[in-house]
């Protein structure tokens, strides 16, 4: 945890400099842009299915106050209590004063973003109660005391030998062998004696259904399914953006989110909540809480960030990024990392503490090409880092680099004769055809090397190539 009070750069260079951790992104990150495109091409209704989505999405959002107060209604008559939460300390205050009123000692958790984001976790183990991740992945964190580093594959810095390392020390017994069939065999028998004890069992929501007051989780496990039905006590925290209509609006959008998580058509759970145990049921809890959380979704409603609110949490922006896919999830140091992060880390902590994360982006669109709502992540990068300008958060080295290159900018013929000279320079410290290492630049040269240019400006080969096709062309015979 230490690593998340570290520069952003700080944080990028170690993870540059971990050959394992580039070798753990690479088998997941690999495997999930290619069965996204798998699934993207065998669902020839997919861009009909994401315009739907969008505008499913902006829909609600525009009228995100009818639709809360209907899901309250909805939710309350079903039998569930309805808590409102304006911040992460309210939230988490909330659910701690939930689990001192049921006497809960031992508390089950499903896997849940907005559970990090408000720093549940933490709330929980200051209040005395034990918390146990029931996600494969996220028991494997726990273990290694660390946060999630991808919002659908929280463990996948870890690679399968070091899963074996903190199971041996920490299952009693260990796992009968160290394949990944004895390793999961290990955390099930572990798990499975928590999921019967626990007193509260506490979930996210992918989905919050308006005309209902059901929530809807997805998950490939069935731990989400053992920790919300055997506990006494079931408690959902969501963030209001996760709001539909209807039912039918919610599966529209599993659509797009399943094909872009996990490149599969569905999950193997898909369940919908809807109030606590009815008479005659045969299982569920007693008591179902709803913790709505607002913890600045709010003020984005009002600024040029409203689209983010669009996002269904499905990673593909992360998986097809070519930043987080070198340096990871942890080197973000926010709870939500790479693209998506990066909008809405500086929205969450602030622009003072995160403005590093905006500029860690190459612009080249690959998460706005990528996204099932359509949020174009590439153009709220550029309003955070022109908010960065105006508030004046960028180094005085910056500023004062950035305002030479604009006043030689603006002056063609000195702007022409600077780069010409400058591709010769480069060309003279090259070697072998690639620059090792480059004079004021060793931020992006420590990692890599370049490309030597072609000893020609951008003009002078546009120029070229005009005259080249220009130049009149004997007919063919």
């Amino acid at each position: 945890m230490e690593a998340a009070h570290q520069s952003f750069k700080a944080r990028a260079d170690a993870a540059l400099s971990d050959a394992t951790l580039k070798v753990a992104i690479d088998r997941t990150t690999g495997t999930a842009e290619r069965k996204r495109g798998a699934a993207v091409a065998a669902f020839p209704e997919f861009e009909a299915a994401r315009a739907r989505g969008k505008a499913i999405k902006d829909h609600v959002i525009a009228h995100l106050d009818h639709y809360l107060e209907e899901f309250e209604r909805n939710a309350t008559a079903a039998g569930a209590k309805v808590h409102w939460a304006s911040s992460d300390t309210e939230a988490c205050a909330i659910v701690v004063r939930i689990c001192r009123d049921a006497d809960a000692r031992l508390v089950t958790r499903a896997k849940s973003m907005l559970g990090e984001e408000i720093g549940l976790p933490h709330a929980l183990a200051d209040a005395g109660i034990e918390r146990v991740e029931t996600d494969l992945a996220e028991h494997i964190i726990q273990l290694a005391g660390e946060r999630p580093s991808h919002i659908i594959w929280p463990a996948m810095h870890r690679t399968r030998e070091q899963v074996a390392v903190l199971f041996n020390a920490a299952h009693e017994p260990p796992p009968a062998a160290e394949d990944p069939a004895s390793m999961v065999q290990s955390a099930r028998r572990v798990l499975r004696e928590k999921f019967l004890r626990a007193d509260v069992g506490i979930s996210g929501a992918n989905f919050l259904v308006a005309d209902t007051g059901a929530t809807c989780t997805v998950t490939n496990e069935g731990n989400a399914e053992l920790t919300t039905t055997p506990p006494r006590v079931h408690i959902v925290t969501a963030g209001i953006e996760k709001l539909v209509p209807t039912t039918a609006h919610a599966f529209a959008l599993l659509r797009l989110l399943v094909r872009s998580a996990t490149g599969g058509e569905l999950t193997q759970y898909t369940t919908f909540h809807c109030g606590p145990k009815r008479p005659g049921d045969a299982d569920g809890p007693e008591e179902m809480h709803i913790v709505l959380v607002d913890n600045g979704r709010s003020r984005m409603l009002a600024d040029e960030f409203r689209e983010m609110l669009r996002c269904i949490r499905c990673g593909a922006c992360m998986n097809h990024c070519v930043v987080y896919r070198q340096i990871g999830g942890h080197a973000y140091g926010g709870v939500y990392p790479g693209p998506m992060g990066a909008v809405l880390t500086p929205v969450l902590a602030g622009l003072a503490t995160s403005r590093d994360l905006p500029f860690a982006c190459t612009m080249n669109g690959r998460c706005a090409e990528v996204c099932p709502v359509g949020i174009p992540i590439p153009t709220l990068l550029r309003a955070w880092r022109g908010r960065s300008w105006r508030e004046g958060l960028e180094p005085r080295a910056t500023r004062y680099g950035i305002g030479l290159w604009a006043s030689v900018a603006r002056r063609p013929r000195l702007y022409r004769l600077a780069s010409g000279i400058g591709v010769r320079m480069l060309r003279l410290i090259g070697r072998g055809g690639w620059i090792g290492s480059l004079p004021f630049a060793g931020a992006w040269t420590t990692h890599r090397d370049f490309p030597t240019p072609a000893g020609r400006t951008f003009m002078d080969l546009y120029r070229a190539d005009r005259a080249g096709s220009a130049a009149p062309r004997e007919p063919r015979p």
